[in-house]
C-alpha cells in the first residue's frame, strides 16, 4: 500500500487487463494507428497524443456537444473537451454557424473587419481590460505578452511558480528543486540558462514571492490565478490581494493566464474573484473549438506598451503571426463571447459540476481512500491526498502516475473520457444528469476493483 491507499500490484493487474480489453474493443483503432506510423513521428500529429494511457491512440470519428465516436463505434461520454479547448461542448452550433457563413466570405486576409471591433469590445466587458490584441494560441499570446512588458518596463525577470502552466513558453520551463531553481530537463533544444532571467517561487508562498521581487528587477509575475498543470492548487485565503500588493509595490506587473480557470465564469477567475491584473491571457476555449487567443493590457499598460512600439526602430517586433487574427477565428471569438460566454450558460454549467465534485467525494470516502476532490467553477479534479495541495511541491509528491492510468483506461473502456493529464474532467453545457451518472457509475465500478480490501 503506498499514500494513495491502492496497493500496486491491484493497478498493475488493472492496467493489463484494461490494456488487453482495449485492444480488443478497437481494432479499427489499431489499423489507424498502424497506418500512420510509418508517417507520423510518434505513430500521431502531436507527440502528446501518446499521453493518453491507451495502448494506442484512439483515433475519432466525430465529436458533438459532449459526446465523442471513436472510428469502431463507440460513443464516450467526454469530460476531458480538448483539454478546455471544447469548454463549451464540441462544435457548439453558434461557433459552428458562424464558422461556415464567414468561410464563403474569405478565411484569413491580414486585414481587421467588422468582428474585430466586436470582439474587442466583448473582451472588454468581460475581462474589465480595455485594450486588446490576438494570437493563434494561448502559447503565443503568453509569449507576446513577455515581450510587451519586458519592453516596456525595461527589466528582463519574469516571475512564476513551481509547477507552472503557460504553453510551451521557454521563460516558464525552471522549476524549483530542493529549492534551488533548475531548467526543466524534459525541456528538448534549449540552448540559454533560463534561470538568469526567470525566477521561481511556490504558489502560496508570499515570503519567497517579496523575496523574489526585493531586487526590483522583475518585470512581471506571470501566473495562473489557480495552478492546474500539477493537479490543481488553489490559492489559500488573502493570497492574491496580498500578492497583488507586493507586485504593485516592487513596481512589478502581474499577468493572469485564464486559458484554464476560464471555467469560473464569463470573465475568467479573476473578474469572479475581484482581482486586478495589469495583463490577461485567454486562449483555448475562447473560439469554442478554434486555434485563437486574446490578451488585454490596462489602459496605463496600453499606453506604454504602445509608447514603446513607437519609439522602437523601424521592422519586426517578434510579436504576432500572419494568421493571427484571421477572419475565420474572429468570427468564432464573436460567437463564442456572444452566445456562450454568459451568465447563462455557466449557471448550469457550475452547478452540474457542484453535483460532480460532491458525488466523487462520497464515492471516494465509501471507498475509504485518502482523496480530495477540487473544483474551479466547471472543472472539477480528484487528486490522491487527504487535502488539496497549497503549493506545486505538495501536488507533485501526490501524484501516481500508473494508478492515473489504470483509471483512466478503466473509465474509457467504460465509455467516459477524461483529461489524459492528472484527474481533470469539465462540465460542459451539453453535459446533461445521466452523463455524470455515467462517469460515477463508472468511477465507483473501477474503484471496487482496486480497493476492495479498504472499502466497507
Amino acid at each position: 500500500m503506498n499514500h494513495t491507499g491502492i496497493h500496486p500490484d491491484r493497478v498493475q493487474a488493472l492496467l493489463a487487463k484494461e490494456g488487453a480489453h482495449y485492444a480488443q474493443r478497437n481494432p479499427q483503432s489499431q489499423a489507424l494507428a498502424e497506418r500512420a506510423a510509418p508517417q507520423l513521428m510518434f505513430g500521431v500529429p502531436l507527440h502528446w497524443m501518446n499521453d493518453w494511457a491507451t495502448p494506442f491512440a484512439l483515433q475519432v470519428a466525430q465529436a458533438q456537444g459532449a459526446l465523442l465516436t471513436d472510428v469502431d463505434g463507440h460513443t464516450l461520454v467526454d469530460f476531458c473537451l480538448g483539454d478546455t479547448g471544447a469548454m463549451f461542448g464540441h462544435s457548439p452550433p453558434a461557433v459552428a454557424q458562424a464558422l461556415a457563413d464567414q468561410a464563403r466570405r474569405g478565411l484569413t486576409t491580414m486585414l481587421p473587419s467588422e468582428d474585430a471591433a466586436v470582439v474587442g469590445e466583448l473582451l472588454a466587458q468581460h475581462f474589465g481590460l480595455p485594450k486588446w490584441q490576438f494570437a493563434m494560441t494561448a502559447t503565443d499570446a503568453n509569449r507576446f505578452v513577455l515581450r510587451w512588458l519586458r519592453a516596456a518596463t525595461g527589466r528582463r525577470t519574469l516571475l512564476v511558480f513551481n509547477g507552472c502552466y503557460h504553453g510551451t513558453v521557454d521563460d516558464v520551463f525552471v522549476d524549483l528543486v530542493g529549492g534551488r531553481p533548475v531548467q526543466r530537463a524534459s525541456l528538448l533544444g534549449q540552448v540559454h540558462e533560463l534561470t538568469t532571467t526567470t525566477r521561481v517561487v511556490e504558489f502560496n508562498d508570499l515570503a519567497g514571492l517579496e523575496a523574489a521581487l526585493a531586487p526590483g528587477d522583475v518585470a512581471c509575475v506571470l501566473a495562473e490565478p489557480v495552478m492546474t498543470n500539477i493537479g490543481m492548487v488553489l490559492p489559500q485565503p488573502g493570497f492574491w490581494a496580498q500578492a497583488q500588493q507586493l507586485i504593485g509595490r516592487h513596481g512589478s506587473l502581474l499577468v493572469l493566464d485564464e486559458t484554464h480557470t476560464l471555467s469560473s465564469g464569463p470573465g475568467g477567475y479573476a473578474r469572479a474573484h475581484g482581482l486586478s491584473p495589469d495583463a490577461v491571457v485567454v486562449g483555448k476555449a475562447l473560439g469554442g473549438g478554434m486555434p485563437c487567443a486574446a490578451y488585454g493590457f490596462s489602459a496605463e499598460l496600453a499606453a506604454r506598451a504602445e509608447a514603446t512600439k513607437h519609439a522602437a526602430p523601424p521592422g519586426h517586433s517578434g510579436i504576432g503571426t500572419t494568421l493571427t487574427a484571421n477572419l475565420l477565428s474572429m468570427a468564432a471569438m464573436r460567437a463564442t463571447l456572444t452566445e456562450l460566454m454568459t451568465h447563462q450558460v455557466f449557471a448550469p454549467m457550475h452547478a452540474l459540476a457542484e453535483q460532480l465534485a460532491a458525488a466523487l467525494r462520497a464515492i471516494i470516502a465509501h471507498h475509504r481512500l485518502p482523496w480530495c476532490v477540487t473544483q474551479v467553477g466547471a472543472r472539477v479534479e480528484w487528486q490522491f491526498c487527504p487535502q488539496p495541495p497549497r503549493n506545486c511541491s505538495q501536488a507533485e509528491a501526490a501524484l501516481d502516475a500508473e494508478l492515473e492510468h489504470a483509471l483512466h483506461l478503466a473509465l474509457l473502456n467504460r465509455g467516459v473520457l477524461i483529461t489524459p493529464f492528472h484527474n481533470m474532467m469539465l462540465v460542459c453545457p451539453a453535459t446533461t444528469p445521466e452523463h455524470v451518472q455515467r462517469l460515477l457509475a463508472a468511477f465507483d465500478e473501477v474503484l471496487v476493483q482496486l480497493s476492495s480490501e479498504v472499502a466497507s
